[in-house]
């Protein structure tokens, strides 16, 4: 039996991508002692036949939390934002659970074996949004000299969520944490801190966003046990855009000492001519390479 488990999740749009990210670790041999499992929130027939060839386990995703109807508006695939909190529930023959969005991919194991250390003794293992390059996502507009309109991620899914100022003061120009990837061992108490903030931040705000916000409020106001690990372990390319070593045929961080991307997370997507890489593979951008050429690339997973 296999102790610990890769989960996904994704609808029939996102199939395409969940099976790169699948191939991506399969590739690995050190994926032999690692499950795969996926939480299906749409994907028709036909793909999940596909994929039960390549995948330990899929079941069907739920609304863990209720979650009132005219916020769901057939978007099944919103059930990301709830059930990524329970996955022990969904799973529960596995020691530790490292999630990984399915618009990214495995580009180094070494980010694995560290996500499944990270996670010891109950901690959580993430990355923050911050770091050399990487764009600033908070803002000060200042009034009068002294007064200053805050714009931050946390703080405007917080104020929407109305778990209270104080809090999203606390909030504000925390380093935000990307839910995109992320572990946890079974029996962490972090579990039971994400689902009470969770069922907080979903009364009153969007699904979308409110998860993120739970696991930030887990951390910076509930004093979750974190491992923070390097941005190469969840590399947001719409942040900053990485670099190629054609040497070695891999991308790179885009500063010195260049590390090798571990996971590449194409969230919010890369955009071009109003097409995004996630739903359109045939898109290639300009990126530069290491001996400073540019070269055109698909930021996506090759077999």
């Amino acid at each position: 039996m296999k102790q610990n488990v890769i989960v996904s999740l994704a609808d029939a749009n996102y199939f395409s991508l969940l099976e790169e990210l699948v191939d991506s670790i399969k590739r690995f041999k050190e994926s032999d002692n690692i499950a795969i499992c996926i939480l299906d929130a749409g994907l028709t027939e036909d793909q999940k036949k596909k994929l039960l060839s390549k995948v330990d386990e899929i079941k069907p995703a739920e609304w863990d939390i209720e979650v009132p109807d005219y916020k769901v508006k057939g978007k099944e695939w919103l059930k990301s934002q709830v059930s990524r909190a329970f996955l022990p529930k969904y799973f529960p023959n596995y020691e530790k659970y490292l999630w990984i969005d399915c618009d990214a991919w495995v580009n180094d194991w070494s980010c694995i074996e560290l996500y499944l250390k990270a996670c010891d003794k109950g901690k959580l293992g993430i990355t923050q949004t911050i770091g050399p390059g990487y764009k600033i996502t908070s803002k000060v507009n200042w009034l009068f000299g002294k007064l200053a309109i805050i714009k931050s991620q946390n703080f405007k899914h917080a104020v929407k969520s109305n778990i209270g100022y104080d809090k999203a003061r606390k909030l504000a120009f925390a380093p935000h944490i990307n839910i995109g990837v992320f572990s946890l061992e079974k029996n962490s108490k972090g579990w039971n801190s994400w689902q009470e903030n969770l069922s907080k931040t979903l009364k009153a705000g969007n699904i979308f966003g409110s998860e993120g916000l739970a696991i930030n409020i887990s951390v910076y106001i509930d004093n979750l046990e974190t491992e923070f690990l390097p941005l190469n372990c969840n590399w947001i390319t719409s942040n900053l855009l990485p670099k190629y070593d054609k040497v070695q045929k891999t991308f790179v961080e885009p500063y010195l000492p260049n590390y090798k991307i571990g996971i590449m997370h194409l969230a919010a997507g890369i955009w071009k001519d109003g097409k995004d890489m996630r739903t359109d593979k045939s898109i290639q951008i300009e990126i530069e390479t290491l001996d400073n050429k540019k070269i055109l690339k698909s930021l996506r997973y090759q077999n």
